[in-house]
């Protein structure tokens, strides 16, 4: 008899919105769902292809559920950054991307991982109960990604 050992993958973001004094205002924990797309692509990658690594996170206003064939955001508020970090540990990745003051103003509700600042391919998706984010204000989002 032998055991069996099954891979899955999962991704947790936490957001941290800051008024324009530079205070915390609000902080968020969020689970999301890794689709096809960023499974495959980190797959190709164990197989030395040369697709990207993820260099760009994005935010939008849709509010349909993610599924695993999502491949974009539903609708993109402003243009995807470029991430602020991207650290490895023993079994998981953190992403940390900023919008600053004036960047993806308004009624944030989904954000997603990709690896282009456009076009590209997208990683992970969530939605989420609206995060208001004014024009003096600014988002830090983490998101981590755990293979177990």
């Amino acid at each position: 008899m032998f055991n069996q050992e099954t891979i899955s993958m999962k991704g947790e973001l936490i957001i941290d919105r800051y008024d324009f004094t530079g205070q915390l205002v609000e902080k968020r924990k969020i689970p999301n769902l890794v689709v096809t797309a960023g499974k495959s692509l980190m797959i190709s990658r164990l197989l030395g292809t040369t697709d990207g690594v993820m260099t760009h996170m994005g935010v939008g206003t849709g509010v349909t559920s993610p599924v695993v064939g999502n491949t974009a955001l539903e609708t993109a508020l402003g243009a995807r950054v470029a991430l602020t970090s991207a650290t490895q540990s023993t079994n998981s990745v953190t992403y940390v991307g900023t919008f600053g003051a004036g960047v993806s103003t308004g009624a944030i509700t989904e954000a997603g991982i990709f690896n282009a600042l456009t076009s590209g391919t997208m990683l992970c998706r969530t939605v989420f109960p609206v995060v208001n984010k004014a024009a003096g204000d600014s988002i830090i989002i983490t998101w981590i990604v755990t293979i177990s």
